[in-house]
Parts: C-alpha cells; structure tokens; sequence
C-alpha cells in the first residue's frame, strides 16, 4: 500500500467519525465509531503498520503528543489546577472503585492473577498495559500477557458512549443553569479572548516590547517546543531520585509557562498546528487496535467484558459517593472518573464534541468549556497518566 493511499483511507476514518458524531450530535462519539471501522479495517485488508506507513510512525506521534500536552496547559491556570482538588479526589474515588469491586466480585468470576493484570491498564494508558504484559509473559501467563494489552485496547468502547452520555446531561444542565441567570461566570473569558485577538503580544509578559510581526508561526512553535524540552529535561534529571512522566510535567510547566506569559493561551491552534497534530494522535491510538485479532477476542471476550462491567460499576458507585460529599453533579464525577478509561486526547475531543452539539452560541461555548474541560483534562492526566503507572509498579509483584 502506497502512503498517500494508506493517509486517505486513514483520514476518510476520521471524517466518518466525525460525521457520526455531528449526525448524532455526540451521542456516538467520533473515536468510537473510528475504533469500530479501525478493528474492521485490521481484521480484514489493512497492513498492520499503516499508520505508520500512512507517514506517522511512533516517534511523530510522541512529538505531538509532548506539543499537544504543553499547549493543554495553556488553558489551565495555577489558580485553576488549586481549584480542581475536588477533580483529583473524584478521579482517585473512581479508581479506588475498580480496585475494590475488582477484587472482591471479579477475583471470584475470574481469578485473582486476571484482575491483578486487568486493573492497572483499565485505569491507564499504554503504558500501564505494557508493564503488566510483560510481567505476564516473565511468569509464563501467555493469555493474561495479550489480555493485559486488550483490555487497554478495548476499555474504551465503553468509555466513550458513557462519557458522551455524562457530559450532555451535565452540558444541558449548566445551559439551563446559565441561561435562567444562576450559574454565574466571570467576565474575563471572552474579553480576554477578544484581546488576545486583536493583541496577542499583550499576553506574552516576556515579550511585550517584541512587535507582534515578529510572534511568527515558527516563533510560536519554538517556544513551545522548547518549554516541552525543559519539561523532558526536567523529567530525565529526577528519574534517579522518583520518577515522573515528562508528560505530566509537560501539562505542569504549560501551566506556569502561560501565567509567566512566556507562552500563549492555545498558542498551537495559533501556530495552525493543532489539527495536524490531533490527526497524528489520533491515528497513533487507534495502531494499537492491530493488536487484538478475532481469535485472541474471542479467547478473553469473557474476563474483557466482566471486567470492564464490574470496573465501571464500581467506578460509578465511588464516584457518585464522592461527588454527594464534594457537591459535584452525579454526571460531571461519573465523567471525570471515566477519563481513566482513555485519557488524553479523548477526555479533550469527546468534551469539545459534546460542547458544540450543545450550542452554537459562542458565549455559551466558552462557558461550558470552562466548566467542563479542566476537569475533564485534569481527570485524565491524574487517572491515566500517574495513577494507573503506579498501581501497574505495585501489582507487577504479585504475579
């Protein structure tokens, strides 16, 4: 397959999510109908790295992936991260959740080397997943070794729809909220975007006296590249003492790079590089369905299935419990703490799907994206990205 032919058949995926998504007005999430047409696609006629072949190999896709989380912090204040304890609290409710219910119903139906291998990628990511993989394999649990990587593959069938679900309800709420004069917002949000418009210089403290013909595409991508570098390097430097993703620290020092005023809020969608980089993405997440062929499928469809029902039962349980005592909406704590089953970029896209299927006012847009994808955007990056690696660290050791 050529790789211009592999690129279209990959980006026509894309599109018919995203139609589905429009036509459904986000009742069917994009990425569950272009994981549907990818698991087909490999079960029947596509190479098993046309992604790669497509011209986004798994070192492109980490470049976007280290771009895009710095550029997340940018919609993120220090102030805001203090105000979303409540979110961490929720997102680790929900964790705890799958591990109880886990172990006490799932350890019953399936053994107790199959939850100890299933938990730690259902609340994470790819990394997660391959840390229990392996240590699968070393003890000679063949099945449970691919199950570790299924699962990671799969949970996300069942987060999407829910998660789509969750924040239309909560989205419709807070319209009804904003429109009736009871939820109260400040000001600053769409002035600051109207200034940061027509002055974009006006938010970069550091380079206020740079004329603004000179804040360039290649100026903008530099700095952001740069501060993902710092963040990298800081990550590499600490890794003898403790060990922390550079990811998370990418979302950290996106942060403070935007309140310092180094960097732009959304300075990638300035830069005109954040669709291409979603694409890249996007098309990275979905190579990692080439994994799960029918036979394998077939073979673990059972402890899949349960254990996923029985994670996200026990999800729901502890994350309403909590939501009642922090006086979060039921919907807004189910939603945070389903992010563990995909993380970023899903937690970002299925959020902005839901807020344009919502409203096409403008106001209401940016309202509802202050309510909801912060916490959203913080729940996934606590659940996925240092939690579930974690938790894989500690459960390793009792296979």
């Amino acid at each position: 397959m050529s790789q211009m032919l592999a690129l279209v058949i990959l980006l026509l995926i894309l599109f018919i999510g995203d139609l589905v998504a429009v036509r459904t007005k986000a009742w069917v999430p994009s990425i569950f109908i272009c994981a549907v047409l990818f698991l087909i696609g490999y079960w029947t006629f596509f190479p098993q790295d046309i992604v790669a072949i497509s011209g986004v190999p798994p070192v492109v896709a980490t470049m976007m992936m280290y771009l895009l989380i710095t550029n997340m912090g940018t919609l993120l204040s220090l102030q805001e991260l203090k105000n979303q304890w409540k979110t961490i609290v929720i997102a680790l409710s929900g964790i705890i959740g799958i591990i109880v219910l886990l172990f006490i119903v799932g350890s019953l139906l399936f053994g107790f080397k199959t939850v100890v291998v299933a938990i730690p990628p259902l609340v994470g990511g790819v990394v997660s997943a391959l840390i229990m993989s392996e240590g699968a394999k070393e003890v000679g649990l063949a099945s449970l070794s691919v199950f570790a990587i299924v699962i990671y593959v799969m949970q996300g069938f069942a987060g999407y729809p829910l998660t789509s679900i969750m924040l239309k309800k909560e989205g419709k709420r807070l319209l009804k909220q904003y429109r009736s004069g009871q939820l109260k917002v400040k000001e600053e949000g769409s002035s600051e975007v109207a200034a940061t418009a027509e002055h974009g210089m006006k938010e970069l403290k550091l380079f206020k006296r740079l004329p603004e013909k000179y804040n360039t595409e290649f100026f903008k991508f530099f700095r952001l590249a740069f501060v993902a570098f710092l963040a990298y390097q800081v990550s590499t430097l600490l890794a003898p003492i403790v060990s922390i993703s550079p990811f998370v620290l990418c979302l950290l020092f996106g942060v403070i790079a935007k309140s310092i005023g180094f960097l732009e809020k959304q300075v990638l969608q300035k830069a005109n590089g954040f669709g291409f980089a979603i694409v890249a993405l996007m098309l990275f997440i979905f190579d990692g369905l080439k994994q799960a062929t029918p036979s394998m499928m077939l073979q673990i469809l059972y402890p899949l299935v349960g254990c996923i029902v029985i994670g996200v039962v026990g999800m729901y349980i502890f994350s309403f419990i909590a939501g009642k005592f922090l006086k979060v909406s039921k919907e807004m704590a189910f939603a945070v703490s389903l992010t563990a089953l995909y993380g970023f970029p899903a937690d970002y896209i299925i959020t902005n799907e839901v807020i344009h299927s919502l409203t096409t006012d403008e106001k209401e847009k940016e309202i509802l994206t202050s309510q909801m994808l912060p916490p959203m955007l913080v729940g996934g990056f606590i659940t996925v990205t240092i939690v579930s690696v974690i938790l894989a660290g500690i459960f390793v050791k009792f296979l």
